[in-house]
């Protein structure tokens, strides 16, 4: 069975796909159908290149280090390589504020995008993170997500996008959470594989323990691609892909048929209440 660091740090809400970190500031920017969503300015891509240098030099090998950072699969990305030069959505589990960078740094030398939440393009690291390749998702504007849709499916041709499809970050959670249908979505509007990645934890050592206060350590799981069953109608493909890339990213993070956390595919079984005893049947167990 793999390492279970059971999270005391924050109550995860009653909602799988809700927020518990609060953002304490608004920059005031309209994510409406003039917004850059993929920004093509050659400042930005100037000052996009200067962040990728640091996070090489710098980043990278300190994240290596304090999170004791391990990655498996990455023969899948050699493997799959003709495959995934065409563009890509890759998908993950959401665990860890410097979770991003553990994926940047596994599938380097690309310069992925990553959809986010729009209050964090307007808080306090909104800078950074538009730079590392941050894409806010508009809501209520029908002519804002259009436009969205359209600078996706450009960056598409070729890029690669990764999407945290359970919705909001819960740190060191392990079981992983129902799945938004949106990465699906994706990947079947514009003809794009999934790749499923997976963070899964292991022990910590008795220094790191006990007095770094370390929590886990982490290792990335890459899987091989899944591809949109084009045999399918378009509702019945989203589902079919979301599904097995549920499944896919469960395997990987090592959840088996001899555990009995096994979480929900869809979007509408969202409470934490919906899990075995050990993770909440009693309402309030975990927060």
């Amino acid at each position: 069975m793999a390492y279970d660091p059971k999270p005391t740090r924050y109550p995860f809400p009653a909602d799988t796909a809700s927020h518990y970190i609060d953002i304490n500031m608004d920059r005031g920017i309209k994510f409406d159908k003039d917004y850059p969503y993929v920004d093509k300015s050659s400042g930005f891509n100037f000052r996009r290149a200067l962040v990728f240098f640091l996070l090489n030099v710098i980043v990278f090998p300190v994240a290596a280090i304090r999170l004791g950072l391990k990655t498996n699969g990455k023969k899948n990305l050699k493997k799959h390589k003709e495959t995934l030069k065409k563009g890509v959505i890759s998908c993950s589990n959401h665990i860890h504020f410097w979770d991003y960078i553990c994926i940047m740094r596994a599938i380097r030398p690309k310069k992925p995008y990553v959809l986010a939440w729009d209050k964090n393009i307007n808080g306090e690291t909104g800078t950074l993170m538009r730079l590392v390749g941050g894409i806010p998702i508009p809501k209520n504007d029908i002519h804002a997500s259009h436009a969205f849709g359209d600078c996706v499916g450009g960056m598409l041709d070729g890029g690669w996008l990764h999407v945290y499809a359970e919705g909001s970050m819960w740190e060191f959670y392990r079981p992983i959470r129902p799945f938004k249908n949106g990465a699906a979505y994706l990947a079947c509007k514009f003809g794009k594989p999934i790749l499923p990645i997976a963070f899964s934890y292991r022990e910590p050592g008795f220094i790191r323990k006990k007095i770094f206060r370390q929590t886990a350590l982490l290792t990335v799981n890459i899987g091989e691609p899944l591809f949109p069953d084009e045999t399918l109608r378009h509702i019945d493909r989203v589902t079919d892909l979301q599904r097995r890339s549920h499944e896919a990213v469960c395997a990987l993070a090592g959840f088996g048929p001899g555990e009995n956390i096994y979480p929900p595919v869809y979007n509408d079984s969202k409470r934490i209440d919906y899990y075995t005893d050990e993770y909440g049947k009693k309402d309030g167990e975990r927060g």
